[in-house]
């Protein structure tokens, strides 16, 4: 079969560009990648049949640079820029940069990114078609002092409280604050504002009430340009750290057929109100009581895809080609959205991110030593980096997305537990003890979750960070040679201290009792198990 292009420029880097040449090679196109002096070395920069260099290490020079990345596709030759997530990937110039230079963009049109993309006028036109929306403003508030701000009040006493005060543009968890107290409403608007306008170059917001409880669902959307929308299943988002998720799974726990055939009419209404062709994914609160209400449309491919591809058997990657070099929707898509409502597999995925879990998931940086993947059945890991490869300060940490599939939820569970227990990760703190967790975690496996499950459930503090520093001083100490107390071990008995070392310190690193209250808290056992996988050898 023909490719449905010679050659595609990858606009992105990390993983979902690693993920997208090897899609590009599966269908016979040549791939090239773009790279900032940061990643001159990197994996998919290696990967790709060209590469081209772009500018500086800073996103704003660089993977977030409209002319650098059009200028790189015209030229290597490239017919088509695929921009994956992040970055560029919802910016209607780039959309509108590549149409005039007579490149195609994959993903929707720049009309229905200007469309969907803005946040304000998606909830317009939800609301248009039917489909509920979470009670807020469908208007910019005003921002452009404390003073402006505060107009605002009368407003948002209408929308009550708590509130969230959202960016009305991109999307990761950027320019979103929970504002409880009316006094903080001015202060929350102006800064979150402020970190829009940095984050995406609109610095527009607007109010939204906060749904106690509420679980994240959201549905995988393909249109075509023949004006064919379908629904591919839904996801479950709901585990979040400061709005931005660690684990996501298809199907979501506990619908009915009848609910998931609801929420996926109401994605495919929204969608095809602004004639959506492409890969989009449409956003809903599912409150407490079971109702859902719409947030908004990400116009791009989503980090967490796989899940919904290890569910339908489909690659979205593949499909969005096709797509863009306009094709119709294929056999496979539309049999796949035949079934969505009645999956048959369940699929788990969690984000392996350079982050600290015990100081809040703080970023933190430095060279990978040992990077061993979990394999075996049902077990997928897309990665973009390998063993020597420096993590900075520049670009998003997400590392790699540890995968797993099953006939049902028990059953992925199980596995994920399999494949954590299997990833070694050295030199650098990742959140894989936060996944070991949580994958043991009563409250997740009975499907409790919600997007203030974290919060709620999740208390590292100043104990746990402590215990988790302890055992990674022991884990040094055994590296190093015996333990202090061991028999025979000091200077006093002669010889290196290494090969003295006694066989069963491993051990009891792991069952020490220890005075500290958490000492048997899952997550301080999981780092401790981690602490001697990740220390520098």
């Amino acid at each position: 079969m023909k490719p449905p292009f010679e050659r595609v420029l990858v606009a992105n880097r990390g993983e979902i560009a690693v993920r997208i040449i090897r899609a590009c090679r599966e269908l016979g196109c040549e791939s090239v990648a773009v790279y900032s002096d940061a990643d001159a070395g990197a994996l998919h920069v290696r990967a790709a049949d060209l590469a081209v260099r772009i500018g500086p290490p800073p996103a704003e020079a660089s993977y977030l640079d409209v002319a650098a990345i059009v200028s790189a596709a015209r030229a290597s030759g490239a017919q088509a820029v695929h921009p994956g997530y992040g970055f560029l990937s919802e910016r209607e110039a780039l959309a509108r940069a590549c149409d005039e230079a007579g490149v195609v963009f994959v993903g929707p049109s720049a009309d229905t990114l200007a469309g969907l993309g803005d946040k304000l006028a998606a909830r317009r036109a939800a609301r248009s078609v039917g489909v509920p929306v979470v009670p807020g403003t469908l208007e910019p508030a005003p921002v452009g002092s404390l003073e402006a701000a505060a107009t605002v009040l009368p407003e948002a006493e209408r929308v009550g409280w708590p509130l969230m005060v959202k960016a009305a543009a991109g999307g990761g968890g950027r320019g979103m604050r929970r504002v409880d107290d009316p006094a903080d409403l001015p202060g929350a608007l102006l800064a979150a504002s402020g970190e829009a306008q940095a984050a995406f170059g609109d610095g527009s917001v607007y109010l939204e009430r906060y749904v106690h409880g509420a679980r994240h669902v959201e549905v995988q959307l393909l249109g075509d340009a023949q004006g064919h929308v379908v629904a591919l299943g839904e996801r479950d988002c709901s585990v979040q750290r400061r709005h931005q998720k660690l684990v996501e799974e298809a199907p979501a726990p506990g619908l009915t057929i009848r609910r998931r055939r609801e929420v996926h009419a109401m994605a495919v209404a929204v969608a095809g109100a602004f004639g959506l062709r492409n890969a989009a994914t449409a956003e809903f609160l599912l409150d407490p009581e079971g109702h859902f209400w719409f947030l908004e449309v990400n116009t791009r491919l989503q980090v967490e895809h796989g899940v919904t591809e290890l569910v339908s058997g489909l690659d979205l990657v593949h499909e969005q080609l096709r797509i863009a070099a306009g094709q119709p929707l294929s056999r496979a898509v539309l049999a796949a959205a035949r079934l969505a409502a009645r999956p048959s597999r369940h699929a788990i995925e969690v984000r392996v991110s350079a982050e600290d879990p015990g100081r809040s998931f703080a970023p933190v940086s430095g060279t990978i030593g040992r990077w061993r993947v979990p394999d075996g059945p049902g077990v997928r890991v897309d990665s973009g980096v390998e063993p020597g490869s420096v993590v900075g300060t520049h670009y998003d940490p997400l590392l790699a997305k540890l995968m797993v599939v099953a006939a049902d939820r028990r059953g992925a569970i199980a596995r994920l537990q399999r494949a954590l227990a299997e990833f070694e990760v050295t030199g650098i703190q990742t959140t894989l003890p936060f996944h070991r967790w949580i994958a043991g975690d009563r409250a997740f496996r009975a499907g409790r979750v919600s997007t203030s499950f974290v919060p709620d459930r999740w208390r590292p503090g100043p104990l746990r960070a402590q215990a988790a520093e302890r055992a990674a001083r022991l884990a040094a100490a055994w590296l190093a040679g015996p333990e202090p107390d061991a028999p025979g071990a000091g200077s006093s008995a002669g010889g290196s201290a290494a090969a003295s070392a006694s066989p069963g310190w491993p051990a009891r690193l792991r069952t020490d009792p220890d005075p500290d209250p958490v000492a048997q808290d899952p997550w301080v056992l999981a780092a401790r198990r981690e602490a001697v996988d990740r220390w520098p050898a």
